[in-house]
C-alpha cells in the first residue's frame, strides 16, 4: 500500500473519531501545528525518519512538542510510532486537514509557485478557483524555486501544472522522441 493511500485511511479514521467526539476543530488545530511544526523544523524531520531513533524516544519528543494537543492527536501519533508508521505524520495531517475542510464544504487550494503570491494575485486565484470548483475555497501558497517560475494549481483530485519547469520538461521529452 502506498504512503498516501495509507495517509488518507489513517486521516479519515481521525476524523470520524473526531466528529464523534464532537472535536473536528481542536484535532484540524492540532494537525496544522504538526504540519507547521514538522516543515520548519529539518532535525524534527530527520528524527521521524530515522531507524535509529527508537519508537520510545520519538513517541516521548513528540509528546513534549506537542503538550497540551488533543487526546484523539495524542492517540495519533502514539499510534504512527507503534506501527512504525511515524514517518507519514505530516502527510496524515495534511490529508486530516483537507477532509475536514471538505466536510465543512470548503476546500483548499494549494498553488505552489516559485515566489510567495502578493494579495492581489490571490484574489484573482480566489475568485478563478470559487467560479471553477463552485465552492467555498481558501488558498494555501507553497514556495518551491524548483518550478522556476508559473504555478501548480491543486484543488482535490484536480491538478493544473503551469510552471516553466513542467513546460521545460515537456519540450524536452518532445525534442528527445523526435531524435
Amino acid at each position: 500500500m502506498s504512503e498516501s493511500r495509507a495517509a488518507i485511511r489513517y486521516a479519515k479514521a481521525i476524523l470520524d473519531l473526531a466528529v464523534d467526539n464532537n472535536a473536528t476543530d481542536a484535532v484540524e488545530k492540532d494537525m496544522r501545528a504538526i504540519v507547521a511544526t514538522i516543515s520548519e523544523s529539518k532535525e524534527l524531520r530527520d528524527m521521524l525518519a530515522s531507524p535509529v531513533v527508537s519508537g520510545t524516544a520519538k513517541k516521548e519528543a513528540l509528546h513534549k512538542i506537542f503538550k497540551g494537543s488533543n487526546a484523539i492527536s495524542d492517540g495519533l501519533t502514539t499510534m504512527l510510532v507503534d506501527n512504525k508508521r511515524v514517518a507519514m505524520l505530516n502527510e496524515v495531517a495534511l490529508k486530516y486537514i483537507i477532509l475536514n475542510e471538505q466536510l465543512k464544504g470548503k476546500d483548499i487550494a494549494y498553488v505552489t509557485t516559485a515566489v510567495p503570491m502578493n494579495a492581489a494575485l490571490e484574489k484573482k486565484v480566489l475568485k478563478q478557483v470559487t467560479a471553477i470548483t463552485g465552492k467555498e475555497v481558501s488558498i494555501e501558497n507553497k514556495i518551491d524555486e524548483s518550478i522556476i517560475g508559473g504555478f501548480v494549481l491543486r484543488v482535490g483530485d484536480l491538478q493544473y501544472d503551469a510552471s516553466i519547469a513542467n513546460k521545460l520538461n515537456t519540450i524536452k521529452r518532445e525534442f528527445t522522441n523526435s531524435l
